[in-house]
């Protein structure tokens, strides 16, 4: 398989060959996900939710989304690899922002970075892609916002709202970003800002029109416990699989089962 590349996900728009992208957060996940053939994998800062065990994912460092996306790195040799830039990693300044995304090419071996964006962000995507890196916006739904959104709710609902992202998503294309996340919008407001920009749209929560969709690993495996959101389908249950190989263990080790001749040495 080819490697994916910036160039090669504005191909696959233009050809309406649909984008793939799932999070991994270690070598041996992200060789999975490799070796299965998507197209991007997202180092996400959902890291903070799904493997530190938070409540969101504004305590998550730059230092430990380095250390993760170095790991994810050594495990994919043909998707495009992506880093996640932290709350608090671009929001002070526009140096702070392409210091801190450097980190991730530099430090990490990710390809590109992505950022939740809104109008305030646009020059920093503008600074941070003239630099020669690679710029992934994120609008709608942005969980580094979490509090001034209130909780975790579907955005662009309104009408004055739903004209702002749809504004908002073409101007951070003009800012130059490669792509864009659309997260829980509703879905005929992903499929206007699809046909109206020229850069790949990625939807999570915001329906089927979008040029590619999007998971976290630990949903689409089933390893998430419940409650999951609405729009996280399970492949399958690997909850279930796992609790279940752990018990068969804890019981063989209980009743002497376990290590049988076949496993001990002499």
């Amino acid at each position: 398989m080819k490697k994916i590349t910036v160039p090669r996900l504005g191909e696959m728009k233009k050809q309406r060959e649909k984008i793939v992208m799932v999070t991994a957060y270690d070598a041996a996940t992200a060789n999975i996900i490799d070796e299965a053939g998507v197209d991007i994998v997202l180092v996400g800062d959902s890291l903070g939710n799904v493997v530190q065990g938070l409540p969101n994912t504004l305590s998550v460092t730059m230092d430990e989304m380095i250390y993760h996306t170095k790991m994810v790195s050594r495990g994919v040799k043909h998707a495009h690899l992506c880093g996640d830039m932290p709350f608090m990693s671009y929001q002070a300044s526009k140096d702070d922002a392409l210091r801190n995304a450097g980190r991730f090419i530099k430090e990490a071996g990710a390809e590109s970075v992505k950022l939740e964006t809104n109008e305030i962000y646009l020059d920093t995507v503008y600074s941070i892609s003239k630099a020669g890196i690679p710029v992934m916006g994120h609008i709608g739904l942005c969980p580094q916002s979490v509090h001034i959104m209130g909780g975790y709710k579907i955005q662009g609902r309104e009408d004055k709202e739903a004209k702002r992202i749809f504004e908002l998503a073409k101007s951070v294309e003009d800012a130059g970003a490669f792509s864009l996340v659309l997260e829980s919008i509703p879905k005929e407001l992903a499929e206007r800002i699809t046909e109206s920009i020229n850069i790949p749209t990625i939807g999570i929560g915001a329906g089927p029109s979008c040029d590619g969709q999007v998971l976290v690993i630990n949903d689409l495996v089933g390893l998430s416990p419940e409650p999951i959101p609405r729009f996280v389908k399970r492949y399958a249950n690997l909850r279930k699989v796992m609790t279940k190989a752990v018990r068969d263990f804890a019981d063989e080790v209980k009743e002497g089962q376990f290590p049988s001749v076949e496993h001990s040495f002499n």
